[in-house]
């Protein structure tokens, strides 16, 4: 029997290839798809984050395990097609409009679908128009936007705005972050949440979700 401990292992080290390898193992002696990425996959991811934020493990390292992550996750996905308990929720995320920064924001991204969050990253410099539209076609549990440019943090405000103005504000927590911004900033915008780093922002995200 595949020794799922390799898989733990192979995601905090980044490799990916193993990672694969091992979940393909596991598939093909019909090992729960759901209990591998629950006792495993995202423990790992946890794991990786809560050393990060202990800063014991840094952004590459982060970012080969979310690599390797992602390799196996991508092997398991099409397996757990309509079960809907095999999502912790669905989250929108993307930098806004004027701002290109997205390193960040990927971690996030990243971290989130570690564990257990479908994600839809829609990039870079994001209008208030293109938020407001992929809220109202995806119907996300939470918009998350991020900003590393004290120029761009007020278009926060702006998609917040529109959200209330558009009717759609009620369905949708708020989570904002970026190096500028800060929980006095995230409050007078009227988001929901803040958070400083990609490990935090998966609790808040739980944390609003009551998960």
């Amino acid at each position: 029997m595949t020794e799922l401990n390799v898989l733990y292992n192979s995601i905090i080290a980044g490799k990916l290839e193993t990672a694969v390898e091992t979940t393909r193992q596991a598939i093909s002696e019909g090992i729960e798809p759901q209990m591998v990425i629950n006792d495993y996959m995202i423990k790992a991811m946890e794991d990786i984050g809560q050393r990060f934020q202990d800063g014991k493990a840094f952004v590459p390292e982060l970012l080969m395990a979310a690599r390797a992550m992602k390799g196996a996750l991508d092997i398991l996905k099409p397996l757990l097609k309509g079960d809907k308990s095999a999502s912790a929720g669905k989250v929108i995320i993307g930098t806004v409009k004027g701002d290109l920064h997205d390193i960040g924001k990927n971690l996030v991204a990243s971290m989130l679908e570690g564990c257990g969050f479908e994600v839809k990253n829609l990039g870079v410099d994001i209008s208030v128009e293109k938020f407001i539209a992929a809220v109202r076609a995806e119907t996300p549990d939470i918009l998350c936007m991020s900003a590393l440019l004290t120029t761009t943090m007020n278009n926060m405000k702006e998609v917040i705005d529109a959200l209330e103005k558009e009717g759609l504000r009620s369905h949708v927590k708020v989570m904002v972050g970026g190096a500028p911004l800060n929980d006095k900033f995230a409050a007078q915008i009227g988001a929901d949440g803040y958070s400083s780093n990609a490990n935090s922002a998966v609790a808040k995200a739980k944390e609003l979700l009551a998960l």
